[in-house]
């Protein structure tokens, strides 16, 4: 599968897994910043409504720390059978790991906490490697066929790191590189969904792990979305604008239209939160205008 494939892309938008904002109505992040797209891989999952009951089901499991690998991958599986579109990114991604990486190399298959489970443990199934399930407190359980157990010692095994999607890659450095390293293993691989061009490939780079990506989310890949008709001119020049320079961009949209922030501070009680951060941090310098 060749990177940007259309099939892909039209999922991302189908799903609300990528999603591009109307004209002059910019989302609000959680950060109190503001922007011209919105990113939730996992909603390839079908749609926002499963991948939200498959976060659920995962989080009432995850306690049940031997077991839940079992538990997730039935779940992911019975999916794939039902959903067209889950089916079809499985399919493509694992072509995608034959063509670009050797399967005799691969020893296992890993996937952390929570979202990067919608798509390792079906993907080392598929493939036929064990698959390494890695918790946020960086324990870690491997599962193949019906076995499970907690995970002793990888005596420098190789390992593929599935995930939705990277951004700086944090939770490599901070959680998924050190548990496979601490049990004597190596992350060799990482292939993601998703990756959003913000420093993620060169960290994993710095720390020996080749990295694959399914998407990146540039300019290209907006400049195709609109020639397939997905978004409008007007949407393609703010994203440009916000790529060239995220701040200013955002600060110069802000200055046009004073009544956004305005009508944000009266809105919605998350609106009005993030609203507020924006003021309070001054991330677009609006108080020196």
């Amino acid at each position: 599968m060749k990177k940007n494939n259309e099939n892909l892309i039209s999922w991302l938008f189908k799903t609300d897994a990528v999603r591009v904002c109307p004209q002059n109505k910019p989302f609000w992040y959680t950060s109190g910043s503001i922007g011209p797209y919105y990113i939730n891989t996992h909603f390839l999952y079908g749609s926002e409504k499963k991948a939200v009951d498959l976060l659920k089901f995962i989080d009432n499991e995850k306690v049940n720390f031997l077991s839940c690998s079992q538990e997730i991958l039935y779940q992911t599986l019975r999916n794939y059978d039902q959903d067209e579109i889950y089916r079809g990114l499985i399919d493509e991604m694992c072509f995608f790991i034959r063509e670009n990486i050797s399967l005799d190399e691969i020893d296992y298959i890993s996937g952390g906490e929570r979202r990067d489970w919608f798509f390792s443990l079906i993907i080392a199934k598929q493939l036929g490697k064990p698959h390494i399930t890695i918790f946020k407190n960086m324990n870690s359980v491997t599962a193949y066929g019906d076995r499970t157990e907690e995970l002793e010692s990888l005596e420098g095994k190789k390992v593929l790191h599935v995930a939705d999607l990277i951004t700086e890659a944090s939770s490599y450095e901070r959680a998924w590189i050190p548990a496979i390293k601490n049990k004597g293993g190596e992350i060799k691989w990482s292939v993601v969904v998703v990756d959003r061009k913000q420093g993620g490939e060169e960290l994993l780079n710095s720390f020996g792990v080749k990295s694959f990506s399914m998407v990146d989310i540039d300019i290209d890949l907006f400049r195709k979305v609109f020639s397939m008709g997905i978004i409008n001119n007007e949407q393609l020049l703010m994203i440009e604008k916000y790529m060239e320079n995220p701040r200013e961009a955002m600060a110069e949209f802000l200055r046009n239209n004073p009544e956004f922030l305005q009508e944000a501070l009266n809105s919605d009680e998350k609106t009005k939160e993030r609203a507020l951060l924006l003021v309070e941090k001054d991330i677009y310098g609006l108080k020196s205008k």
